[in-house]
């Protein structure tokens, strides 16, 4: 993905580490990796969990397992520049790369925000008409959702690499990120970009504003129909999964919505906020979704404690 010379005509882009500690940029990699490695892992354990135990073959893991295959797919659209920046103090990628690299992490997360919208209406089902479930959530009801999401993504997105390849470059070029991000790139195109920016800007709006009303307004209606039950009427077991949905709504929205506003509404930003804000955004998500499950999720703990005593018992035998 990575350019390794200027040969080409087109424009080439320079990615930073993190201003001022360029010379630990060696050290800083060894946890960059590490996180990268244990986000992949974690993901990776739980789409085999639900592949593999009988159990979790119900609509709330399915979605699990389709948010957790486009985390891996966002780790792996970042991993690439972000560990060559540290490791091999390379800052250059191509026009056509940086572009392809942007497309992957803005589809992804736009795939990522849908499945968070389906995960939030596969609860509102569960709470407040249990007893048609089984009827609503069926498993084409679960594909229907699953390729909304990514077409949704792919095809509002597709546009924007062609319309920044349209524009000339003809400044310093050097991103505010380790990664492509279509705002850094808008700012760098010169000419008038008032027309991508609006585009940008619809797209958005058409995903991630979206789908944020409809998760609170679906959890509003989730808060209305608990109330309206007696203690002994409530649903514990998907009032728990419910806890983890919102964490990893939380974990993956406001990064987002920080580096947005930075982008948007501040000029003067420090460049070390903007690299802690746009890693925190595409590393801590994928990292921190399986913990989040593993830890809240009784179903994913019971599958987890039995596949460590069947290796035991393996082990032992």
């Amino acid at each position: 993905m990575l350019a390794f010379s200027n040969t080409s005509n087109w424009p080439i882009f320079s990615f930073i580490g993190i201003p001022g500690l360029e010379a630990a940029h060696m050290w800083i990699s060894i946890p960059f990796c590490l996180l990268y490695l244990v986000a992949l892992a974690g993901n990776v354990l739980l789409l085999v969990l639900v592949k593999a135990e009988q159990k979790l073959h119900e609509p709330q893991f399915y979605f699990l397992a389709m948010l957790a295959l486009t985390d891996i797919g966002l780790s792996l659209s970042t991993m690439p520049s972000v560990l060559a920046v540290f490791w091999f103090d390379i800052h250059h990628i191509g026009l056509d790369a940086c572009l392809t690299q942007m497309f992957f992490i803005h589809t992804l997360s736009s795939v990522e925000s849908g499945v968070l919208v389906a995960m939030a209406f596969d609860r509102l089902v569960a709470i407040s008409a249990p007893l048609n479930y089984t009827r609503i959530l069926t498993h084409y009801t679960v594909a229907c959702f699953s390729g909304a999401a990514l077409i949704r993504g792919a095809t509002l997105l597709a546009p924007l690499p062609f319309f920044l390849r349209a524009f000339p470059f003809c400044g310093a070029n050097v991103l505010s990120h380790s990664y492509c991000y279509y705002s850094d790139m808008v700012h760098l195109a010169c000419g008038d970009v008032t027309f991508i920016s609006v585009y940008g800007l619809l797209c958005v709006l058409c995903t991630f504003a979206v789908d944020v009303l409809f998760i609170l307004v679906s959890y509003m209606k989730i808060l209305g129909t608990i109330m309206k039950l007696g203690i002994q009427d409530r649903n514990w077991k998907s009032l728990q999964t419910c806890a983890c949905h919102l964490c990893t709504v939380l974990v993956f929205y406001v990064p987002l919505i920080s580096l947005a506003v930075l982008h948007r509404y501040t000029q003067e930003t420090s460049p070390v906020l903007y690299t802690t804000m746009s890693n925190a955004y595409l590393l801590m998500t994928p990292l921190l979704n399986p913990l989040v499950y593993s830890l809240k999720s009784r179903q994913i703990q019971a599958a987890l404690h039995k596949r460590f005593w069947m290796q035991r018992v393996v082990a032992g035998e």
